[in-house]
């Protein structure tokens, strides 16, 4: 019988958890024993009675030790050095696993042969959306990102009509029309802004004009950004400029700029320097979501607010955790997505020629499968 455990999460910020009372029952009827720390759900809403009720086993490490024993992690952040070394060989993490240039990952992987799948990595095909922890996540950052800027705005984001004269709504501009991005224009339309959207991407204009958005032209230049597995690709020096050019009087108007523009393993672009800024008008608010991959916006921070010129810079990496709720409830129905094709009668087999899983599982009983995404040294 499959056992799998539920960490508590120590990541500073991280209010998450990786498995809901609701996929824990699931996971039961599925054949699995499932272990949750104490207390690993309470940032999140869920007591541990509603674990037990489901068919949970609530554990302390003094009172029993499961590490040893189970087959699977389910984490929200890989966990530490002292957690992975009390793990038995062959166990399979599966998480946000941060592979991009981690080689002291790769190397705990290799040196306590375990077998690990790092979401970040999962295809963006059809058959895998529902298993899809990024765009799941990337969802609530948008509209979070929105609610966010509007509450450190020094003005109403909707047009209203009072006795002492006419409010005019407020202008944003959204930096990249992915997940995040599409969510941030519906949530920001719904409190009656003006949206303004760019992107690389042309196909991206119908979704944007759908959700009643515009769209900000291209530069007109001999380039044709497209993506690649869902992601945007990354453009030329130059292509960066124009686009810099043409935003620079948006931004001039606006009064928030919302930032997701990101490549995949990559440095993110930066698409507001510091003569942009000075140009936009102080009191306004830029939110960047991409400030982790090293941000949108220069001077920007992360976890942390900046004063630059009057406007407000706020860094805000880890905005799914302020929503950890339906956060944990989208994250652990992923989870329960992916691996339920894997489990029959109570007994895990990861078919390692699964197009899903190929693309995703970075190291198999220790041996490192995708050496490429660990060298890689963009993001982090």
């Amino acid at each position: 019988m499959t056992k799998i455990l539920i960490p508590i999460e120590t990541s500073i910020g991280e209010r998450r958890v990786s498995a809901t009372p609701e996929t824990v029952k699931k996971l039961k009827n599925l054949g699995c024993d499932v272990y949750i720390e104490k207390s690993a759900g309470e940032l999140s809403g869920f007591k541990d009675f509603s674990y037990e009720e489901n068919g949970g086993i609530i554990f302390t490490e003094q009172d029993f030790n499961p590490w040893k024993e189970v087959d699977i992690i389910f984490c929200i952040h890989c966990p530490d050095y002292e957690k992975l070394n009390k793990l038995k060989e062959g166990c399979l993490i599966i998480g946000l696993l941060n592979p991009f240039g981690n080689k002291d990952l790769a190397k705990l992987l290799s040196d306590f042969k375990l077998s690990a799948i790092a979401l970040e990595l999962l295809p963006r095909i059809s058959r895998a959306q529902s298993s899809d922890v990024l765009s799941s996540q990337a969802n609530i950052a948008g509209y979070k990102s929105v609610l966010l800027a509007a509450s450190e705005l020094d003005r109403y984001f909707p047009m209203l009509m009072t006795a002492a004269g006419t409010v005019q709504p407020a202008k944003v501009v959204v930096l990249g029309g992915g997940v995040a991005g599409l969510q941030a224009v519906a949530t920001a339309k719904r409190l009656g802004a003006l949206v303004f959207v760019s992107d690389i991407r042309p196909a991206v204009k119908e979704q944007v004009e759908s959700l009643g958005a515009k769209f900000i032209n291209l530069p007109e230049i001999d380039e044709n950004p497209t993506e690649s597995g869902g992601y945007a690709k990354a453009v030329s020096t130059k292509f960066l400029e124009e686009q810099r050019a043409i935003l620079s009087k948006h931004l001039s108007e606006a009064d928030v700029a919302i930032c997701t523009a990101q490549v995949l393993g990559k440095k993110a672009p930066i698409l507001i320097n510091e003569k942009m800024l000075e140009n936009m008008r102080p009191g306004s608010v830029v939110v960047d979501l991409a400030v982790a991959q090293g941000g949108n916006c220069v001077n920007t921070k992360q976890n942390q607010t900046v004063i630059k010129n009057g406007v407000k810079l706020i860094g805000a990496s880890e905005l799914p955790s302020s929503v950890p709720y339906h956060a944990s409830s989208l994250y652990s129905k992923n989870l329960i997505s992916l691996i339920t094709p894997f489990i029959n009668n109570g007994i895990l087999n990861i078919n390692k020629n699964d197009e899903i899983v190929l693309g995703c599982l970075i190291s198999d009983k220790g041996a490192i499968l995708q050496e490429k995404v660990f060298e890689i040294g963009g993001s982090n």
